[in-house]
């Protein structure tokens, strides 16, 4: 079976590579373009061009798909695309040229969390169950008929990032069944059934803290950002950056903001019970422990996160 695969992130690699491993012959490999890293914003492959370039697979590059790269996916002759990730929008023609379709690895239960960010906004809802679904790509966001499904327990300190790493190697053995009962003749896909709810992508506003929630909605959107876009608060009008907080819920109370030692333990106010702070990056400075950020301050119960 000639698969043409699309994606463009590191969560994408191991689809990749079982569709690889499982003996697929991936004609191509459709991804992003090359973007700035770091600080020097250095252009810099994707991880899926990264990793197509060392198995040897062509890559074409496109931040949309238009006419020309729906002409170069059609020269490959693919008798599907699998599509993890990609990142843009595949329009009605690119969608004909397979003969199977495209199949899509979403890492959520649709018709819960459509979008960008599922496993994101997963996490600062509070899910106790997500999970990872393959489906056949339609027009609409995320609408498709699903083929095959499998659950994720989300761990109490789960962040996105930790989540969508466990999802993105069981996603793949599940991309890769597909792809196999697609081949065999045996996939039958059903329309999708329950609660539709959305995830859009998320902004660096997402990030923020807003220490007049209580101490679990604070909880659950700091791990929900981590790693990108990054929880933050601000201090004297200066951005600073969070990593995940911990629950104190047997702390003294806090008015919302307001910061205090515990022992060696830096706590935050919150509308409900304080949270202990694990490791902050001030403004122009590389991040640290709380412990550490704190002794750096004259009087710490005179600090507040605004």
């Amino acid at each position: 079976m000639r698969v043409l695969f699309a994606g463009t992130p590191a969560v994408a690699v191991p689809s990749l590579d079982a569709l690889v491993e499982a003996g697929f012959d991936v004609v191509a490999v459709l991804t992003r373009p090359d973007a700035p890293v770091g600080r020097k914003r250095v252009l810099t492959p994707s991880p899926v061009a990264a990793r197509a370039a060392e198995l040897g697979i062509e890559v074409i590059h496109a931040a949309k798909v238009d006419s020309e790269v729906t002409a170069r996916i059609a020269a490959t002759e693919p008798d599907v695309a699998a599509i993890v990730a990609y990142g843009g929008l595949i329009p009605r023609p690119a969608l004909e040229v397979p003969r199977y379709g495209w199949i899509n690895l979403h890492f959520s239960l649709l018709p819960a969390w459509r979008g960008a960010a599922p496993v994101q906004r997963s996490v600062i809802a509070g899910d106790d169950v997500t999970g990872a679904v393959t489906f056949l790509l339609e027009e609409g966001l995320d609408t498709g008929p699903v083929f095959g499904t499998l659950t994720e327990a989300v761990r109490p300190d789960d962040t996105a990032g930790t989540l969508l790493e466990r999802l993105s190697h069981s996603g793949a053995v599940l991309l890769t069944q597909t792809l196999s009962a697609v081949d065999a003749g045996k996939a039958a896909a059903v329309p999708q059934q329950g609660d539709v709810s959305l995830a859009p992508k998320l902004t660096l506003e997402d990030g923020r803290l807003d220490w007049r929630q209580p101490a679990l909605a604070i909880g659950r959107r700091a791990r929900g950002v981590t790693p990108e876009p990054g929880a933050w608060t601000t201090l004297d009008g200066q951005r600073v950056k969070l990593e995940p907080v911990l629950l104190r819920p047997q702390a003294p109370a806090l008015q919302p903001g307001r910061l205090a030692l515990d022992g060696k333990s830096v706590l935050v106010g919150t509308g409900s019970h304080p949270v202990e702070l694990s490791r902050i990056q001030p403004s122009g400075k590389k991040m640290m422990t709380a412990a550490d950020w704190a002794r750096g301050q004259a009087t710490l119960e005179s600090v507040v996160f605004e």
